[in-house]
């Protein structure tokens, strides 16, 4: 299960930095916090200034303990898996899944999202066959504090009709 959540994470910081155009990112050794440590691939120089001491304690004093699985007892993880007619093929906390016009999604989850973030990816909702190629976007609704917004386009980006597969992490 620890490795299941690990290999979530990992695929959802690697799909997130995919989708911004950054470069991958590893998190610095706790011994090593605050010495200027380089451990980042990809662009950029890939080296953090110190952190001061005052940042330090601001931050510890925001701290969320985490669980024997790394995680904060709050943390929240969703997920939705939705056909490229609109229906909601399967999900976790997720509660419809609408087509609002060619290519235009509105996913409803069971918590608010304000302040998550969204991960998507095109793809079918079976384990037979392959999606056709495309891009998608995705935001938080607007007046939906519990939904999100996602576009989904053809290579050549007109609005298309695709399948796709989102996370939310809170």
């Amino acid at each position: 299960m620890r490795m299941r959540r690990i290999a979530l994470g990992l695929a959802a910081a690697l799909a997130l930095s995919g989708l911004a155009g950054a470069g991958v990112a590893v998190a610095a050794p706790a011994d090593t916090a605050g010495k200027g440590v380089s451990l980042a691939v990809g662009r950029g120089n890939g080296t953090q200034p110190p952190v001061s001491k005052a940042e330090a304690d601001q931050a510890r004093a925001a701290l969320v303990p985490a669980t024997s699985a790394g995680l904060p007892p709050t943390a929240q993880s969703f997920f939705a898996v939705v056909e490229p007619t609109g229906a909601l093929a399967r999900g976790f906390q997720a509660v419809s899944a609408t087509r609002l016009g060619v290519g235009t999604y509105q996913v409803v989850f069971s918590h608010d999202l304000t302040g998550s973030a969204f991960v998507a990816t095109i793809g079918l909702s079976g384990s037979v066959g392959a999606s056709a190629p495309g891009e998608i976007t995705v935001v938080g609704r607007a007046g939906v504090p519990n939904g999100i917004f996602v576009q989904t386009f053809n290579s050549a980006g007109a609005l298309t009709d695709l399948g796709f597969h989102t996370a939310v992490l809170s």
